[in-house]
């Protein structure tokens, strides 16, 4: 992959850099703004994969949350506290993720876990996407998917300082 391709395309150094430190060759794809999965799913259709969706929480004690999950999974958000071990859940607002992950609404990615750098948010990945061939998500701008292996995306997480909870949602 073309660095310089990737930067022209808005993607963020550390990124990049980080990405190489761990080793990882990403499959790239770049294409318009995509800030929601409805929007993405018209540029994922040639993409193969399976493709994350993103859900920034904090709970009722205060700890924050992200939840990587399959775009396609429907989620029971009452059940969910359960299977994260939490209490009740709310959507975290924008300033307090731009905050803790350092991203905007509409590029919410794992891989914003790099930006988190005081380890403040818990990373939940759903055990489906983790057991997918490729896993495709944003590199912190939604006009870029990457594709990776699961066990590149936790190698990743690891790097950041996050140890990320495998989950089964299926229940949900």
């Amino acid at each position: 992959m073309n660095h310089e391709l990737a930067r022209a395309n808005g993607v963020p150094d550390d990124v990049i850099g980080a990405l190489a430190a761990v080793g990882i060759a990403p499959a790239w794809r770049f294409h318009p703004a995509a800030p929601t999965v409805a929007a993405a799913m018209e540029h994922w259709k040639d993409i193969p994969g399976a493709h994350a969706k993103n859900l920034f929480f904090k709970d009722a004690g205060g700890r924050l949350w992200l939840l990587t999950a399959l775009a396609e999974r429907r989620l029971d958000l009452k059940g969910l506290p359960k299977i994260l071990g939490s209490k009740r859940l709310s959507f975290g607002s924008a300033p307090l993720l731009e905050e803790a992950l350092g991203v905007t609404p509409g590029s919410v990615t794992p891989l914003a876990a790099l930006r988190d750098r005081a380890q403040r948010v818990t990373i939940a990945l759903d055990a489906d996407l983790m057991r997918a061939e490729t896993v495709n998500v944003h590199p912190l701008v939604n006009t870029a998917t990457i594709g990776m292996r699961p066990e590149e995306l936790i190698a990743f997480l690891r790097y950041c300082g996050h140890d990320p909870r495998v989950v089964e949602l299926g229940a949900l």
